[in-house]
């Protein structure tokens, strides 16, 4: 949880960044080079640098169009498979492919948040 007493989703922790971090974080705890308090510390700030990161400094636009093969929306989070997908980068001619993706979209104010 942040200073302020906010909660932030902790999507971007299975992002390869995240999974390092956490990677990192959990062979430090085992070296007994820090606390597991310490680490949980670590990726609150983690969630909440993140999210303010890519909110603040990401300008780039993309589109993407691909076979929708799986949808779901529970506890306000939608939740989207999509199977043989190609991006394009705004202002960009070059285009990428991949076989499969996993598009998660949660609401910018978590539930029971003050509007």
């Amino acid at each position: 949880m942040a200073a302020n007493g906010q909660s932030f989703y902790e999507l971007y922790r299975r992002s390869s960044i995240g999974m390092a971090l956490t990677d990192t974080l959990d062979d430090l705890i085992s070296a007994r080079r820090i606390e597991p308090q310490l680490a949980m510390k670590i990726l609150a700030n983690f969630d909440r640098s993140i999210t303010e990161v890519l909110a603040e400094k990401v300008r780039s636009r993309l589109t993407f169009k691909g076979h929708l093969d799986t949808y779901r929306f529970c506890d306000e989070v939608w939740t989207f498979l999509i199977k043989d997908v190609t991006f394009k980068m705004e202002n960009s001619s070059q285009t990428v492919q991949a076989e499969k993706v996993r598009i998660v979209s949660c609401n910018s104010k978590r539930p029971g948040d003050p509007q």
